[in-house]
């Protein structure tokens, strides 16, 4: 049955690769007319992107990433599934790449109410998994959980066919992680109450509000706990402080704005929150390596 499971996840993968290439010519993240699919073509290792994942599902069809999401370090590649259950800082570095061999990859967003209510009908899985609390796991992708990634993805195909078919994919895609092996943390996340759950919620409120003054123990008062509780908690799911949090929200951000929007850094440190410009080159040369300015330098 495991080698029948392996030919049909190669086979499936193989398909996925071949549409992929010709969907995408050239490097890049392409958006579909798929809500929430994306899917993302890679040429050349080691340069870096550093992103806010929202929570989502990737399948990696081809090729090899390194990934440094919060303080922790994942390596993942060919026919494995990541999913990042709540917002995460991350940077990754494509490792095995090449206009011969690219990397290729599909992302869905995941729908945290679609998962409460599904939480609520399906009952949890006696499939043993990894129970940790971390927000992020890694796990070979269920040949069943590919298969329904190509049928999504072939209704780009077929676009008259989306609005219907497309929600009840995402629904199934949604179901088989609830049941698989990755399913126990997304259950603990999104059941209303839990004190996983409060993290995450308070996740999403930073996420929303990382500009203002970080008050703690006012976030603690939220989420119904102590403060040194809420602290345990935040780091076990993140990996990081909630100060630590917020400086790689508010960094990632200022980064972007000089990027895409030619800030200069004194005004995207200003745009982000922080008051003084000293402080925000200090905590930018920390997290990068290099001052504001020479780093995006470096990065365009």
């Amino acid at each position: 049955m495991q080698e029948n499971d392996g030919a049909g996840l190669e086979r499936t993968r193989n398909l996925l690769k071949e549409k992929l290439l010709g969907w995408m010519p050239l490097p890049g993240r392409y958006p579909t007319a798929i809500e929430g699919l994306t899917i993302i073509r890679r040429d050349s290792v080691n340069q870096p992107e550093n992103c806010f994942e929202k929570p989502l599902v990737a399948v990696i069809i081809q090729g090899f990433k390194r990934s440094i999401i919060g303080s922790e370090e994942y390596r993942y590649g060919e026919n494995d599934c990541l999913v990042a259950a709540v917002d995460l800082p991350s940077v990754s570095y494509i490792t095995e790449a090449s206009p011969d061999r690219p990397l290729l990859a599909l992302s869905l967003g995941l729908d945290k109410y679609l998962i409460s209510q599904l939480t609520a009908e399906v009952p949890p899985s006696s499939r043993s998994g990894n129970s940790s609390c971390r927000g992020i796991s890694i796990a070979t992708v269920d040949p069943d959980v590919l298969d329904a990634f190509l049928r999504l993805a072939e209704l780009q195909e077929k676009p008259e066919q989306i609005p219907v078919l497309a929600p009840m994919i995402i629904r199934e895609i949604h179901y088989r992680l609830l049941i698989g092996p990755q399913g126990e943390r997304l259950r603990m996340l999104n059941t209303l109450g839990t004190q996983t759950n409060q993290i995450a919620r308070s996740i999403s409120w930073l996420r929303e509000n990382y500009k203002a003054p970080l008050q703690v123990d006012e976030l603690a008062k939220r989420a119904n706990m102590a403060t040194s509780t809420f602290h345990r908690h935040f780091r076990e799911l993140t990996s990081l402080s909630p100060l630590q949090f917020q400086k790689r929200l508010r960094l990632y951000e200022a980064q972007r704005l000089m990027l895409s929007e030619n800030e200069g850094a004194e005004a995207a440190a200003l745009t982000v929150g922080y008051e003084s410009p000293t402080q925000f080159n200090r905590e930018y040369k920390r997290l990068f390596g290099e001052p504001p300015h020479r780093h995006v330098s470096q990065l365009r």
